[in-house]
């Protein structure tokens, strides 16, 4: 399909769903006795905040919000908008918001003050990859799927202008793919 355009397998399809059974279990550990709400940010945390759903032994809802810094480019822009807000209200409840990646952080910083105007209950965070070398802003993650280093990834739920997302592994994308072969 797309495995031309795929540099290397950075994480295989067998270690993610290892370490998302671990993070749901740790999730079940740690919201024991209370309800869950997943808020996945769109479109890339879909196939993740299903599969981490599937591994918590709690009840749990889902909700999602359209986050975006990119358009279709291979850089955050900076600037975050809004496409889609959650359909329910948040007060009094246990919040997870569900990331595919945290690079810049400005995109998850954005959110996350956002969702903490509307009370809830607890606001925690947790991503798939933490990409902390390029951190532009300081924000916290709660769990952590793995540290990945600054390339450019793709499959999992991640894209590249809206492609690769089927992915079953995290791959590194190869650079003239999005350099336009140069």
């Amino acid at each position: 399909m797309f495995e031309k355009d795929i540099e290397r397998v950075l994480i295989s399809a067998a270690d993610i769903a290892a370490r998302v059974r671990e993070l749901g279990a740790a999730l079940t550990e740690d919201y024991a006795g209370r309800e869950l709400l997943l808020i996945g940010l769109l479109k890339g945390s879909a196939v993740f905040l299903t599969d981490l759903g599937r591994q918590v032994s709690l009840p749990v809802y889902y909700d999602f919000m359209s986050v975006s810094s990119y358009g279709q480019g291979a850089v955050s822009s900076g600037e975050v908008i809004i496409k889609k807000d959650l359909s329910q209200t948040i007060e009094g409840c246990h919040v997870l918001v569900v990331e595919d990646i945290v690079d810049t952080g400005y995109t998850l910083a954005h959110v996350l003050e956002l969702l903490a105007q509307r009370k809830p209950a607890s606001l925690k965070v947790c991503a798939l990859l933490d990409k902390p070398s390029c951190r532009k802003i300081t924000v916290g993650l709660d769990y952590i799927g793995f540290s990945v280093p600054d390339e450019f990834l793709v499959g999992y739920g991640l894209d590249y202008a809206q492609r690769y997302r089927n992915l079953p592994y995290v791959g590194v994308l190869k650079p003239e793919v999005y350099r336009g072969g140069q």
